[in-house]
């Protein structure tokens, strides 16, 4: 304002070198006049001197009144902004503090003081008036720009001009409320499915399907209540919510409970009921909200079930419950919930990377290529991560194979290769297992750990993916190939379909994890088979892919012709401490003990290149293999597991492993030898 004041100009007329030479002028003006008139005749010279006279008095008494009146004017207008400054300083809603270089406060205006209450401030540290508006000084001191705080039960927006010292604090509390009320009465859309409900009620007579339905009814509509939302049951297993998101986002903070209640109080009757739920927010198109609450049911369901996901339109899920194991149970509509969610998914993302476990086997690269389809199907670039250096024969051939295929051996990628492309909007499928430990690009999973996404068939163990977008496991499957062929059928048709490559690189992993169709194969087992023969799969291929060299064979029946029997039913195999066997020799020794007469289960203890202890285990089906991995820090599928021992030699891993059968199938023996170590 001062400087607007400096620039105020007066007219050129009242500038006084000006008001000076107007009266030279006239002066001048007024003595030529006089002489050519005193040369002509005195008494004219008299008069006009006199009427020169009067004249120039005038002007400059007129001069003089307008300088003194543009002088007041001036004056009284710097006095009026100058008085306007101080009143605007003062009391204008805006807190002012003026503090020095050792952090005391130098000035507050009034404004400012009523938040600091009738305490004295002047002379003292801005620590000593109130530590929290001194932190609020510290954190924003470095800043120029304005910030957003709380300080005491307000908001305010500071910005702090550090090399004046003086911190500015506008209060919005106000009109933060009112946002906060507009964010708080967004509308949320809500839909509850019960998992089980067709399963429980196959069973039961009307009259306890009636008291179900009563308890389930009344139990949700109790929680509806609550928390003030609109509840309404649209089908014997499912109910529609309509609610506010602050409602919501108070359930949110109780971790909808509700399912553990109705959970609980249903497992009492021997009939365990679960529910899975979608919510969704953040949209004020209602249509958009249904069809994004459905696709977080679907979400959840595909998890599991048991669970919650809660996710605002342009934000990331969130997930509750999910305490239960899935229940495995295998359907079409299973299958068909699994493929949709996973085309949601792949919506989100920029790119997709998919691998399966070290050393990985023709299931896994099967089923990594069948996802790589499954996601061009779906317009998205997906990188298939397979590490060279560390690959049996098999591998080799199907990676020689997929050369004939430049379309897709272009998207074969190493692990160092996928890091690099990897992006923060990139996804992780890992397929054929679900422990981050035996993956095959650890570096990859901790840059995606957070957007992953796990099929596999074999049992889900104690090592898992914190948070994983997606779970597909399936114990009773085949193989991970059988679960990614079911997916086909979801998938839109008016585009390229699966390839004959991908066909038989797929029939190979099933046929390989089923040992040619005579184990863990069931009528879904045949009908994804005879789905890829029909789409072009090459049985001969498949033959070709699987044959072993003869150096592995010889390798093979070394191991056989170690056999020993463990218990009356069970075989064991071992090689050497001095020598190293390729795991997978290992996993087709003891897929030949199961096929002798007499042997259930089988175990191959053998030293792996890297130095570590790798044990196979195999059987039938009526041993739980996976239980007694588990035991030593492995797992898989009940009839297919396996484990790594560091440290440990041939000879000690052997005597663990006697250990944990006989604790599981000898208990007394156990003991026994417990007591005598």
């Amino acid at each position: 304002m001062k400087n607007k004041i400096k620039q105020l100009k007066l007219p050129q007329f009242l500038d006084d070198a000006r008001l000076r030479m107007v009266a030279l002028v006239l002066l001048g003006l007024t003595a030529v006049s006089l002489i050519f008139a005193a040369m002509l005749n005195w008494f004219i010279a008299l008069i006009l001197f006199v009427l020169l006279i009067g004249t120039l008095i005038t002007v400059l008494y007129a001069i003089e009144t307008v300088t003194e009146n543009t002088a007041k004017y001036v004056s009284d207008l710097s006095y009026r902004i100058k008085r306007g400054e101080q009143e605007a300083l003062i009391k204008m809603p805006i807190g002012i503090l003026l503090y020095n270089e050792k952090g005391e406060i130098q000035w507050t205006n009034p404004y400012l003081q009523q938040y600091l209450g009738n305490k004295e401030v002047l002379g003292k540290t801005i620590k000593e008036v109130d530590p929290e508006l001194a932190e609020l000084v510290v954190q924003n001191e470095d800043s120029n720009e304005t910030k957003l705080v709380h300080w005491g039960d307000n908001q305010f927006q500071i910005i702090i001009q550090e090399s004046i010292g003086v911190v500015y604090l506008l209060d919005i509390t106000r009109y933060a409320a009112i946002e906060d009320r507009y964010e708080d009465e967004q509308v949320a859309i809500g839909q509850v499915f019960l998992d089980n409900y067709d399963e429980i009620t196959q069973t039961m007579d009307d009259q306890a399907i009636s008291n179900l339905n009563n308890y389930v009814t009344n139990e949700l509509s109790r929680w509806a209540n609550q928390f003030q939302m609109f509840l309404k049951r649209v089908d014997d297993d499912h109910f529609f919510v309509l609610a506010y998101a602050k409602s919501l986002h108070a359930a949110e903070k109780e971790k909808f409970k509700i399912l553990d209640e109705i959970r609980e109080e249903t497992s009492k009757q021997n009939f365990p009921l679960t529910l899975s739920v979608g919510f969704a927010y953040g949209e004020s198109d209602l249509a958009v909200l249904a069809t994004t609450s459905q696709s977080n049911l679907d979400l959840a369901l595909g998890r599991g079930g048991d669970q919650v996901v809660v996710k605002a339109n342009d934000g990331q899920a969130r997930f509750y419950g999910g305490k239960t194991n899935p229940m495995e149970k295998r359907t079409r509509v299973r299958a068909r919930m699994i493929s949709q969610a996973l085309q949601e998914v792949f919506k989100q993302v920029d790119s997709i990377f998919v691998m399966g476990h070290i050393r990985p086997d023709m299931d896994a690269l099967g089923a990594s290529f069948g996802i790589r389809r499954i996601a061009e199907m779906n317009g998205k670039k997906c990188y298939v991560v397979v590490d060279q250096n560390n690959i049996h024969t098999d591998i080799q051939r199907l990676l020689e194979e997929v050369k004939g295929y430049p379309e897709i051996a272009v998207e074969v990628l190493s692990p160092e290769e996928a890091v690099e492309k990897a992006t923060a909007n990139s996804l992780l499928v890992m397929v054929d297992h679900s422990k981050p430990s035996i993956t095959m690009a650890p570096k990859l999973y901790e840059k995606l750990a957070q957007r992953t996404i796990v099929l596999d068939h074999h049992r889900r163990g104690e090592e898992f993916p914190e948070n994983p977008m997606l779970v597909y496991i399936e114990p009773y499957a085949s193989s991970t190939c059988e679960l990614v062929t079911e997916m086909f059928e979801y998938q839109p048709q008016n585009v390229a379909n699966i390839n004959k490559f991908e066909a038989t690189t797929m029939l190979a992993g099933i046929t390989v994890d089923t040992q040619s169709f005579s184990m863990r194969s069931g009528t879904r087992t045949f009908d994804a088979a005879r789905y890829l023969r029909s789409v072009g799969a090459d049985a001969s291929m498949v033959q070709h892919l699987l044959k072993e060299n003869v150096d592995n064979y010889i390798q093979k029946n070394h191991l056989i012709e170690t056999i020993e029997m463990v218990e009356d039913n069970m075989a064991l195999c071992m090689g050497e401490d001095n020598r190293s066997y390729d795991p997978v020799i290992a996993a087709q020794a003891a897929d030949t003990l199961l096929s002798l007469s007499g042997i259930e289960a089988a175990f191959v203890i053998v030293k792996r290149p890297d130095g570590m202890i790798a044990i196979s285990a195999r059987s039938l089906g009526d041993v739980n293999v996976q239980v007694i991995m588990e035991k030593l820090g492995g797992g898989g599928h009940l009839s297919n597991a396996a484990t790594q021992l560091k440290d440990a030699t041939v000879s000690e891993a052997k005597a663990k492993l006697l250990a944990v059968l006989a604790e599981l199938f000898d208990p007394e023996e156990a003991e026994e030898n417990a007591t005598n170590d």
